[in-house]
């Protein structure tokens, strides 16, 4: 009789076992892992908590463009299926507008609490394409310039004295180009923005065929900068340089430049400056697929994720970005010291006014493509 009571005790054991999760949310999310991380560690946990029938599966598909590339194949390589295998698309500004265009995203925005929350131009236009109602942006990542004041004193706050002062200080201004990370490409947009006049243009088009014979004389102006300046190696290595006193001043992602230093990894003194007329960044939004298996979830996990409480407790307490939502719906969920170190140099005035949009997808690979047959030739 022993085998017997064996076995019912097991089945005992396994009717009075909590019910497994049986639906799978999948969370699909471009950019590096700490984006993973971040869904996996701090998102999926509260929302599990609250849907014990749930699991959240977060999956990385890689950093950059490609990234949002490889969501964006996943998707389309599904078009003649029911439904997809994607429930939460994370991707960047320049993907969306075409995945929007192709009719692969959803309109869903309307009908989560938080809506009405994210009201900024990038909550709408994602390079020239409207996307009201797709897209809700997880958090903004903006590009400003770092500088050393033991080094510098009065740095130049503009494009234009920047380019004058690289002449009478050679090799003291530092960035990477186009190549190693987007804050050099960043800079490199910044550029064409303040020395053509087709700023509003490039960032919201229309595209136009003879643009770029245009542009010669900004690029002619850019090549003769970067025969004053130190060459990085990337995002990271312009940060590097600065902490060894190569340089005085380049440009950087600001949640990079945070994090490093709530790590220790940077000079405490280091400050930053939005140049003028203004310098670009971008969010990545949280999109649904247009067949997802799991609409309402999705929409649920949006909603937690864009969030007051959230946006302060992950977006800017964990991670140095910027909320997604507008500011001012996080104000309270943050502490005062929180708030005076996210806007310490850079106000939220100044980043509204200074804090552009990268360009319009068409200009944006003509701007590279200008850059490296005209600069890096």
């Amino acid at each position: 009789m022993k085998p017997l009571t064996l076995t019912f005790g097991l089945l005992t054991a396994t009717l009075a076992a909590p019910a497994m999760a049986n639906t799978t949310l999948n969370v699909f999310t471009a950019g590096d892992y700490n984006m993973v991380e971040y869904i996996n560690e701090f998102l999926a946990p509260r929302f599990e908590a609250t849907h014990p029938d749930v699991t959240v599966r977060a999956m990385g598909t890689g950093p950059g463009d490609a990234g949002s590339q490889a969501i964006y194949e996943t998707l389309s390589a599904q078009r003649d299926q029911a439904t997809w295998g994607v429930d939460v698309a994370v991707v960047h500004q320049r993907m969306a507008g075409q995945m929007v265009q192709e009719g692969l995203l959803a309109n869903y925005v309307d009908d989560i609490s938080t809506g009405a929350l994210a009201n900024s131009e990038s909550a709408r236009n994602a390079l020239g394409v409207d996307v009201e109602g797709y897209v809700m942006p997880m958090f903004q990542s903006q590009i400003a310039i770092a500088y050393n004041p033991d080094l510098l004193e009065q740095p130049p706050e503009s494009y234009a004295a920047l380019a004058n002062w690289v002449e009478e200080h050679p090799g003291e201004f530092g960035y990477n180009g186009i190549t190693g990370g987007m804050a050099g490409v960043g800079f490199v947009f910044g550029w064409m923005y303040a020395f053509t006049d087709m700023a509003d243009a490039l960032q919201n088009g229309p595209w136009e065929e003879d643009a770029p014979a245009r542009w010669e004389s900004a690029l002619d102006q850019l090549s003769t900068f970067n025969q004053h300046v130190t060459m990085t190696p990337g995002n990271a290595g312009t940060l590097d340089a600065m902490n060894r006193g190569e340089i005085a001043m380049g440009p950087v992602w600001m949640d990079m430049y945070y994090t490093w230093k709530a790590d220790g990894r940077l000079n405490p003194n280091f400050r930053l400056l939005l140049l003028e007329p203004g310098m670009p960044g971008q969010p990545m939004y949280y999109t649904i697929p247009e067949r997802a298996a799991e609409p309402d979830l999705a929409a649920e996990f949006i909603a937690l994720a864009t969030s007051p409480e959230v946006q302060a407790e992950g977006i800017v307490g964990q991670f140095n970005w910027f909320p997604g939502i507008d500011a001012e719906h996080v104000r309270g969920e943050l502490s005062d010291a929180q708030w005076e170190q996210l806007y310490a140099d850079v106000s939220p005035e100044t980043l509204a006014a200074r804090g552009f949009s990268m360009p319009q997808a068409d200009y944006f690979r003509a701007i590279l493509e200008a850059y490296e047959s005209h600069v890096s030739r």
